[in-house]
């Protein structure tokens, strides 16, 4: 592996003696990364079911090792029910660290494609607010089936430049994550051809447009809020020299100290001119310490202060006849939201959602389905956003039956049941939709989630 020459002087300068157990680890395999969601299942159930072999990450209570040489977790039934989510072991420790709680009104600023997104999603429990942003219309589409796919009903998924998110939702989130673009070093050692774009643009590049992203999002921070501000990278420059100029700039904003784990790095406040002692409070994952890549976070803390959280008095849109009657066949937990119709669309919009103009919306929250001439047919995310025992009409198949695979493919399958709309589900997890006329199943499954 070639290492490009800037990044070895600094590292070298940076490491000292270190050096060579770091370089080491660049001929050392990947480590793979699994994570239970934590809204469709408990974490002794999935170490029961889990189709692969498991080990414990000691920084993410949901997160797992695999050995990605003898499972593909990602070709498997569990998988399209959203009972996990695969995700490299260090990019668990950004959401680890947010204290999130259940009720909270959240944002993450950088979100596709969606793992930290659906990491909180699990932290609140379908209460309060997720707002996942995304500069890249194009990123939204992964960060969207995401979501959909994990279950979350409370999030909405925006598609905006900071700026314009911060003049919406002043001093709005209790919490938010950035985990800002970056000049990527963590992921040489997975991904090589990083070191192409690392060597046209470096932290030079990066390290203004993260000051700028992290003023906005410090915009949006209650007082009394937290913010995790990380990367998959060394630099000092876009690491410990942001976090000291937020110090310097911010003077109500102080580092935090969470927990720690074996063969956490921690920051390096000598790297930075005049650099402060509580920088010795981030984290930073070494991949010559710890089983992932490398990546660096910390925990600020907003001074308390007035904190004014409004209440948003919502009317649910009259539903259409088809809606109405669907729904009333769904043990669906509305209390924190409210029915819009936006297009042919129906959604289910969380409370805490204000009112904003001029935001491109991706997600508005959880859709339900979509009116058509006469009738309405139900979503994806709302079959992902359901336990079989909330619909009364369900087709069970358990895992090694040969429907399940003639499913996810798209395929029509034949199956006693009851007529009409019916929820598939394997070993008892919702997969999706199907319409079942005289034993032939209609195959409503999303396509573009079709099992390749």
């Amino acid at each position: 592996m070639k290492i490009p020459v800037a990044f070895e002087k600094s590292m070298k300068t940076y490491l000292g003696t270190s050096w060579d157990a770091f370089l080491r680890s660049y001929d050392e395999p990947e480590y793979y990364g699994i994570r239970l969601n934590p809204l469709k299942i408990s974490r002794e159930e999935f170490i029961e079911k889990s189709p692969v072999a498991l080990k414990e990450i000691s920084w993410c209570k949901e997160g797992f090792y695999y050995d990605g040489t003898k499972g593909q977790p990602a070709k498997h039934p569990y998988y399209h029910a959203g009972m996990y989510y695969i995700q490299e072991p260090s990019a668990m420790l950004p959401a680890s660290l947010l204290p999130v709680e259940p009720g909270d009104r959240v944002l993450d600023l950088c979100a596709a494609p969606g793992g930290k997104s659906t990491q909180i999603a699990g932290k609140l429990q379908g209460k309060g607010l997720l707002v996942s942003n995304d500069i890249s219309i194009s990123r939204t589409k992964a960060l969207v089936k995401n979501l959909d796919m994990t279950g979350a009903a409370n999030v909405v998924v925006t598609c905006e430049k900071p700026e314009k998110l911060a003049k919406a939702f002043p001093q709005f989130f209790d919490k938010i994550l950035v985990d800002a673009p970056c000049s990527g070093e963590g992921m040489f050692r997975k991904n090589p051809q990083m070191f192409k774009d690392y060597e046209q643009r470096g932290p030079a590049y990066y390290e203004p447009l993260q000051k700028e992203i992290v003023a906005q999002a410090l915009s949006m921070l209650k007082p009394g809020g937290y913010l995790v501000y990380s990367t998959c990278t060394f630099s000092p420059e876009e690491d410990e020299g942001l976090v000291d100029w937020v110090l310097k700039e911010y003077p109500d904003m102080t580092l935090e100290n969470s927990f720690s784990f074996p063969g956490r790095g921690y920051g390096h406040p000598e790297w930075v001119v005049n650099g402060d002692e509580s920088l010795r409070y981030a984290y930073r994952m070494w991949p010559h310490q710890i089983e992932g890549e490398g990546h660096f976070a910390v925990l600020f803390k907003k001074a308390d202060g007035e904190r004014k959280r409004q209440k948003y008095h919502h009317k649910s849109e009259k539903l259409s006849t088809e809606a109405a009657e669907f729904l009333r066949n769904v043990n669906l937990d509305d209390n924190d939201g409210y029915y819009k119709q936006i297009g042919e669309r129906l959604f289910l919009i969380p409370n805490a959602m204000p009112e904003v103009k001029g935001i491109r919306m991706v997600r508005s929250g959880l859709c339900l389905g979509e009116q058509k001439k006469k009738r309405f047919e139900p979503d994806q995310a709302l079959a992902m956003a359901l336990k079989s025992e909330q619909y009364y009409k369900t087709i069970d198949f358990p895992l090694e039956d040969e429907r399940v695979l003639k499913y996810l493919k798209c395929e029509t399958i034949m199956v006693d049941g009851p007529e009409g709309f019916v929820l598939i589900t394997v070993d008892g997890f919702p997969l999706g939709w199907g319409k079942l006329n005289k034993g032939r199943l209609k195959n409503k499954y999303a396509p573009a989630w079709r099992w390749m």
